[in-house]
């Protein structure tokens, strides 16, 4: 069984509202002390797989400045310091969509980049509700709504035209949910 980290001492390096940048000291078994840099956000995340009446998904579009290109994803955001991962994912549905939803599945939680962030990511299954109000996106968001078909997610994913590493985590865990209802819509 691999052995444990002491750590020895914390601190920040840097804070922002999104992260806060830290390095520890740590002290192996052997008596070897190492330096481990790392990002912690505010309370994780919480990502959606909103569902329309009809099976559709609904996705996002977006521009990631760090691979200078268009992503399609799943609503994603930060949960907050004083929120729970259900009330930072309706938020953040409303947000990014526009969509409220009336039936809220967990589908479970996961930490998307384990080895450089503390960033525990908590995805839901929600069934939205047709009515749309107008999104709430900040100043630095550039969001358009897509909707596809399970089985279209799943040719995109195949295609590479997602390529979202939280995305794809998160198809991993609801795929068997929308498959096997949705895959002979045309």
């Amino acid at each position: 069984m691999p052995k444990r980290l002491k750590k020895l001492s914390e601190e920040v390096l840097h804070e922002n509202p999104w992260w806060i940048h830290k390095h520890d000291t740590y002290e192996k078994p052997d008596g070897i002390v190492g330096d481990y840099f790392y990002l912690e956000t505010h309370g994780g995340a919480a990502a959606i797989v909103p569902v329309l009446p009809d099976g559709r998904i609904i996705l996002i579009l977006q521009y990631r400045y760090l691979m200078d290109k268009q992503s399609i994803e799943f609503p994603i955001g930060g949960i907050g310091k004083d929120c729970s991962p259900i009330e930072g994912a309706k938020r953040e549905l409303l947000e990014e969509t526009g969509y409220k939803a009336t039936d809220w599945i967990k589908l479970g939680a996961f930490e998307p980049s384990n080895g450089l962030t503390k960033d525990m990511t908590h995805a839901f299954l929600a069934h939205v509700v047709e009515d749309r109000a107008n999104q709430q996106l900040d100043e630095t968001e550039d969001i358009e709504v897509l909707y596809r078909r399970p089985d279209e997610v799943e040719d995109m994913i195949c295609r590479g035209d997602i390529w979202d590493g939280q995305t794809l985590a998160i198809w991993a865990l609801v795929r068997h949910h929308l498959l096997n209802k949705h895959t002979n819509h045309t």
